[in-house]
C-alpha cells in the first residue's frame, strides 16, 4: 500500500477468520499493531476477551456467516481456518471447516468489495492428491483463486514450530527433531523446512504491504525472504 509522505498511510480495513487458532492469534496481534490498518474485524464462535480500539468482534460460524454479511467490511481478508481429523473426525464437518468456510467467507467478502485475500494452506496442496489433507487444501486454493480477487496470496507452511495452547506431546517431539532435519533440506526440499507460526503470521502482514502479482504462492523460501526483507 502506498503512502502520502513518510508517515501517513492509506488506511485499510482487514477481516480475519480463525483468530483463535495458532497462526490466527499471532495474525490478530500483528494486524492490530500494524499502522496500515484502521480497523480489524474478526469472526469467532465466542469472544476472545481482547479489547482494542481497532477491533470489531462478530460472533458467528459457517452457518451464521451470511447473516453477518452487512457487518463485514474489509479491503483485505485473512484466513487462518483449519482443523484436524482428531478434532473433527466427521468427514463432512472436516471439509466444511477446511474448504467450505474459507471459500464462503472469501465469496461474501469479494461480493462486498474486498480486493485481496491471504490464506494459510499447506505445503503439497494439490486438488488431485490422494491424501485427504493435501487434496482439501488444494481444492480450497483452487476455488478461492477462481473467485478472481485482484490479489490472492497463498501461504504453504510445512512443519509449524512454536507453542500451541493445546497439549500435543508427539508434535513437540517432532519439532525438536525437525530443527536437525532442516539442515539437510536444501534445493527443492527447502519448502519442507519448519517455520514458526508467528513468522507465518508476520509474512502474511508483510505481504500485504506490497502487492503486485495476481496470484502469489509462498512456501518456506518466499516467507523467509519476506521476513528478512523487513529486518
Amino acid at each position: 500500500m502506498s503512502t502520502f509522505g513518510s508517515d501517513l498511510y492509506l488506511m485499510k480495513k482487514a477481516i480475519l477468520f480463525g483468530a483463535s487458532g495458532f497462526i490466527g492469534s499471532y495474525l490478530l496481534e500483528d494486524l492490530l499493531q500494524a499502522p496500515e490498518y484502521e480497523q480489524v474485524t474478526i469472526v469467532v464462535r465466542k469472544p476472545l476477551n481482547i479489547n482494542h480500539s481497532k477491533l470489531i468482534t462478530l460472533i458467528g460460524d459457517y452457518h451464521s456467516l451470511p447473516g453477518l454479511e452487512e457487518q463485514m467490511v474489509a479491503d483485505e481478508i485473512f484466513i487462518a481456518l483449519g482443523t484436524t481429523k482428531k478434532n473433527t473426525p466427521d468427514k463432512a464437518e472436516y471439509y466444511q471447516v477446511d474448504h467450505d468456510y474459507p471459500v464462503l467467507a472469501s465469496k461474501i467478502m469479494k461480493e462486498r468489495g474486498a480486493k485481496s485475500v491471504f490464506i494459510v494452506s499447506a505445503v503439497g496442496a494439490n486438488a488431485h492428491s490422494k491424501i485427504t489433507y493435501t487434496r482439501t487444501k488444494g481444492e480450497t486454493e483452487k476455488d478461492i483463486i477462481a473467485l478472481d480477487f485482484e490479489h490472492t496470496h497463498i501461504f504453504r507452511p510445512s512443519m509449524l514450530l512454536g507453542n500451541r495452547k493445546e497439549h500435543r506431546p508427539l508434535e513437540k517431539l517432532i519439532q525438536k527433531t525437525w530443527t536437525v532435519v532442516d539442515l539437510i533440506l536444501v534445493g527443492n526440499l527447502k519448502r519442507y523446512r519448519g517455520i514458526e507460526g508467528k513468522d507465518v503470521a508476520k509474512a502474511m502482514v508483510y505481504a500485504a504491504k506490497n502487492q503486485s502479482e495476481k496470484v502469489k504462492i509462498y512456501e518456506w523460501e518466499e516467507m523467509n525472504d519476506l521476513l528478512i526483507s523487513q529486518i
